[in-house]
């Protein structure tokens, strides 16, 4: 240090793109890191300076990075670049990844008032068959044949036509529907689940916890019992289940090892996964930009409370968006202990796009298998996904089908909000609104600045 001079407290990453917490507009951000976390650093010309926490471990940001696979272009843009990112949405010529996942709020109706919704539901309203069926036209047209679709909400169990939207799904042909749903109803009627169990769906239910206060805080009333029961009578039926959990610092955060070991046990759960809280919608819990649960914390947490039976290194970036979004795991369960995916094939070899820009003797039959896997569109426990598993772990096809059960996918989801909102995550996701004007949407967008507008 020369002449008395000072270091900044910070090491400067990159130049970024992000939201202004107090008008949402479009401002410059530089990506900092301090202490070896990562920072968005925002400057608004209206509202000055603000700074939000993006990652709590700069070492897992920058091995993420080497997950970003190139992305695919949809069969047809729905808009025109006008105004620019993110104003254009639709999806524009700008966006870097096509449809993984398409979502179609079904109503805005629901029968809770969670303080950590992220919909802000509770409205009224359903979209009719025929405006379902023209979005699903849309998707068709963008996708070509489109393999999964979730209709959310909301609560979407409370659309009176709901089972006339699934056939129709099965009818457009698309393989794959999850119903996002907080299980109320499969719990408590059994009429309905009677029909549900003719269309078996995969089941994504909000499941946060395993003690009364968790869903006190999360979701304002004790639903444990409602949810037990409807992991329960979902397995008596059959319907394969992802158990979807909310993770809020200080809340349930202490419960993802008891998450884990619930989901290992019952062979009819599919999927866990993983969603650290996000400032969107009606977020009515105590909440500090600075100081926010993130993507990595939640590995470690899995490492320290499963006691090493999942690891980090367990959890490999999801490369079709951007990859500091979303990591997941396959756990099986059949052996004397548990094993993963990445312990019986190197994904790294395979995975890592920027090492594979050089390499020519890759298996093309192993790389696509894991990216199918590795893919915002997996739907776990599917024919599809067994014979990805199949592929690229050297098993048997006939084999693997008898430890269908025996498999469960983990994974860490990422949502943005207006604090930690980066415009290149933005540009590269996969999962997307589809809107009743036939908009495609990425998720965080429609959540952070089209939802209700």
């Amino acid at each position: 240090m020369a002449g008395g001079s000072r270091e900044r407290d910070s090491i400067f990453l990159e130049v970024g793109q992000s939201l202004c917490p107090e008008c949402r507009g479009l401002v410059h951000a530089d990506v900092l890191v301090r202490g070896r976390r990562v920072y968005l650093r925002k400057w608004c010309p209206e509202h000055g300076h603000s700074e939000a926490l993006v990652s709590s471990d700069i070492d897992h940001y920058r091995y993420s990075l080497k997950y970003n696979k190139p992305g695919t272009l949809p069969r047809r843009f729905s808009t025109r670049v006008e105004r620019g990112c993110p104003h254009d949405c639709g999806l524009c010529p700008d966006h870097q990844q096509h449809t993984c996942l398409a979502i179609i709020d079904v109503t805005q109706a629901c029968d809770l008032k969670c303080p950590a919704c992220l919909a802000d539901a509770g409205g009224s309203g359903f979209l009719a068959p025929e405006q379902v069926a023209r979005l699903l036209d849309v998707y068709r047209e963008c996708e070509g044949n489109p393999d999964v679709l979730q209709f959310s909400g909301g609560e979407p169990t409370l659309h009176p036509e709901l089972f006339e939207l699934l056939a129709l799904a099965r009818a457009k042909g698309i393989r794959l529907v999850q119903l996002n749903t907080n299980g109320l109803r499969i719990a408590r009627d059994d009429a309905f689940l009677a029909r549900l169990a003719e269309f078996r769906p995969s089941v994504y239910l909000q499941f946060d916890g395993l003690s009364a206060v968790v869903y006190r805080r999360i979701r304002g009333a004790d639903l444990l019992a409602d949810k037990l029961l409807a992991v329960e009578r979902l397995s008596d039926c059959g319907i394969p289940i992802v158990l979807s959990a909310t993770v809020v610092p200080g809340v349930n955060d202490g419960e993802l090892g008891d998450l884990v070991r619930f989901a290992l046990q019952n062979p009819r759960i599919r999927g866990l996964m993983f969603q650290p809280v996000a400032h969107i919608g009606r977020h009515r819990l105590e909440f500090d930009p600075l100081n926010r649960i993130t993507l990595p914390d939640i590995l470690k947490g899995l490492e320290r409370q499963t006691e090493g039976e999942l690891t980090r290194a367990d959890f490999v970036p999801v490369p079709c968006p951007y990859p500091t979004c979303f990591a997941l795991t396959y756990v099986y369960t059949g052996g004397e202990r548990l094993t993963t995916a990445p312990r019986l094939v190197n994904v790294d070899d395979y995975l890592d796009y920027f090492k594979n820009r050089i390499i020519t003797d890759l298996s093309p039959l192993t790389q696509t298998s894991l990216e199918e896997l590795w893919s915002a569109g997996a739907v776990p426990g599917t024919d599809e996904s067994l014979k990805s598993l199949a592929s690229c772990c050297g098993i048997s096809l006939e084999d693997l089908e008898a430890l269908r059960d025996q498999i469960t996918m983990i994974g860490v989801h990422a949502f943005m909000d207006v604090h930690n909102f980066e415009l290149k995550r933005a540009r590269k996701c996969c999962v997307h609104q589809l809107l009743p004007d036939g908009g495609l949407v990425p998720f965080c967008v429609y959540n952070v600045l089209k939802r209700g507008s």
